[in-house]
């Protein structure tokens, strides 16, 4: 099972108020809203999605990289793939 299964209430949980944050963006912009309103509602959901991307990095560091029962071979593959994901999220 993988970490994200262990945690699939709580990610999901994120997920909703991330959903909620960004439906919230919508509305004030079929609202017509003012530009530091909707800027406003789009740094939070940045840091919304920022957050839920660092626990999960987090989570793979732990189960996947730093883990004590890991191969050398686990580790450096762990290690390879949170590279690649960084390097496509820093994009």
């Amino acid at each position: 099972m993988s970490h994200t299964a262990k945690e699939k209430a709580k990610l999901l949980a994120r997920v909703r108020r991330l959903r909620g944050q960004v439906e919230a963006v919508e509305r004030a912009l079929e609202a017509e809203a003012g530009c530091a309103e909707v800027l406003h509602l789009l740094a939070a959901s940045r840091g919304a999605m920022n957050g839920l991307v660092a626990e999960i990095i987090g989570d793979h560091v732990r189960e996947h990289v730093a883990a004590h029962d890991l191969s050398e071979t686990a580790r450096a593959e762990g290690a390879g793939q949170l590279l690649e994901v960084i390097r496509t999220y820093m994009k």
